[in-house]
């Protein structure tokens, strides 16, 4: 780990801070999209990697990474940020803007943990079974075929190996102990809602759900999409993305894709 910048981040890019908050299984390839065209419109894309498997047990929840994210925030000097976070990234953008307003000026939600999401439940059954875990992999996209190889050898090998297997376990249940139900009316950034229509994971009542408890929130949906539109239908995203920041001014680019 690079001392110097706290944890383990990408770059690009200047202007107002994107910072890119991945989910529980998911990593920095999932923003890709994101991080090839937003620093082309006048942004500083920030991708930092969640440290998921190399905290000790008793700091492996969700909370204790909310926290971690926010010293790493403060170690490179971002404040007034906008948080972009899919699944459980999500959710850590939702604790942050709750808990230091200064460093949040707006959120992006997409597929986000946080009132209620399926996941692989309170253990992995079946886990040396590769194609159970393959079809727990396809039932992220709305496209099976999204769900790679490599994807899927990727899962399979985490939740066989006994230390990971078992810090996902510890941070799913927390996320969902930390239910924000009764948060989300005192977050009052902006908050973009980019879902799914097809989500099995965060399905779209979450969603709506969101929409309705956050005060000042916009809701989109993409069709034949599951839980990672940015990866799944990155030029759809790109666009709703693009045209809901455009209204804050942040910088004058014109957009094309």
């Amino acid at each position: 780990m690079d001392k110097k910048n706290y944890i383990n981040h990408v770059t690009k890019g200047e202007g107002h801070p994107l910072v890119l908050l991945h989910g529980l299984m998911g990593g920095l390839s999932n923003f890709k999209s994101i991080f090839d065209f937003f620093p082309k419109k006048g942004y500083k894309v920030i991708m930092p990697y969640l440290p998921i498997y190399n905290r000790p047990l008793f700091l492996t929840n969700i909370l204790d990474l909310s926290k971690y994210i926010i010293k790493f925030l403060l170690k490179i000097h971002i404040k007034n940020a906008t948080l972009v976070g899919n699944s459980l990234g999500g959710h850590i953008a939702l604790i942050i803007a709750k808990t230091k307003l200064n460093l949040v000026h707006s959120l992006v939600l997409t597929g986000s943990s946080g009132l209620f999401e399926r996941s692989f439940g309170d253990a992995f059954p079946k886990r040396e079974n590769y194609e159970y875990i393959k079809k727990k992999s396809q039932e992220v996209f709305y496209d099976p075929k999204m769900a790679t190889k490599k994807l899927v050898d990727d899962i399979f090998h985490i939740v066989n190996d006994k230390k990971r297997g078992i810090k996902i376990l510890y941070l799913a249940k927390s996320a969902i102990k930390y239910n924000m139900s009764k948060d989300l009316s005192k977050i009052y950034q902006p908050v973009c809602i980019i879902w799914g229509k097809q989500d099995q994971i965060t399905p779209p009542k979450v969603a709506i759900s969101f929409h309705r408890l956050l005060p000042n929130s916009e809701l989109y949906w993409i069709d034949k999409c599951g839980h990672v539109p940015m990866m799944e239908c990155p030029i759809i995203f790109l666009k709703i993305l693009e045209k809901w920041l455009s209204k804050f001014h942040f910088n004058q680019k014109n957009f094309s894709l």
